[in-house]
């Protein structure tokens, strides 16, 4: 499957692969992917399988098929190596790649997401949502998201940041959104995995994120060596779209020689 993509900057820049999250789709990177082209760099944001433009098939997507498809893509572009973000679901399915695709990222960027398993009450959570998007669609799930999607301030202060996150939510494709869920209901535990993470890594965590909240951004930037942690003050789950001139600078500082080197 070749996934709809964006494909910006020049393209003999460093390539950065940018993977979105849950419920979302690739204008979740808009804001990172203008600012690193006009770094010259090449910045790829698909759409995952089932999200966006990019078809669904089946009821269930687990997170090898997403990596797998992410893989499809690089070969599709001639990327053989390429720098690799992913924030939320999407960092979930960096972490896949890494562990089914060694040797194709050479550096890495892990936003607002954790590595473990759900507890059991998550993991019927997930099931349970999933059937109910699949009958009632997307609306009502979107407006309850929401305001533990982004902090209280960002809704107080930033009612653009809003209305796209509402938007890219209420758009989603809802049986694509469902059997993602089903998928991530299956998924395996990625910590032990971290700790063979050995190339550039950025943790990156909105200090309001209620979803995975700073903690298990800590966890993961203990087990990664040598990984470097930043901490978005005023930002819940999306500090790539609340507080974007933080994080590109993050992004930016990580992905200069002194941070991750080709």
């Amino acid at each position: 499957m070749t996934l709809a993509h964006d494909d910006l900057g020049p393209k003999n820049g460093r390539p950065v692969l940018l993977v979105h999250g849950h419920p979302f789709d690739r204008s979740m990177w808009r804001p990172q992917a203008g600012y690193l082209a006009e770094q010259g760099h090449r910045v790829v944001t698909p759409d995952l399988r089932g999200y966006g433009e990019s078809p669904g098939q089946g009821t269930k997507t687990t997170l090898d098929v997403f990596a797998n498809d992410l893989v499809e893509l690089a070969d599709h572009l001639k990327l053989e190596r390429f720098v690799l973000g992913g924030l939320s679901m999407g960092g979930r399915i960096v972490m896949h790649l890494l562990r089914d695709h060694p040797g194709r990222a050479e550096a890495v960027l892990l936003a607002d997401t954790f590595p473990g398993l759900d507890t059991p009450a998550a993991k019927q959570a997930r099931i349970d949502t999933a059937a109910r998007i699949s009958e009632e669609g997307m609306a009502s799930y979107a407006d309850e998201l929401l305001p533990k999607m982004i902090s209280r301030q960002t809704r107080a202060t930033r009612p653009d940041v809003e209305a796209h996150v509402r938007k890219m939510m209420r758009n989603a494709p809802a049986q694509g959104a469902a059997a993602a869920l089903r998928g991530r209901a299956e998924r395996p535990d990625y910590t032990e995995g971290l700790k063979r993470i050995d190339v550039p890594t950025l943790v990156v965590v909105g200090n309001e994120d209620e979803f995975t909240p700073v903690a298990d951004a800590e966890l993961i930037h203990r087990e990664i060596p040598g990984s470097t942690l930043v901490v978005v003050d005023g930002a819940g789950h999306l500090p790539n779209l609340e507080r974007e001139t933080e994080f590109n600078e993050a992004l930016s500082t990580f992905l200069t020689p002194s941070g991750a080197t080709p």
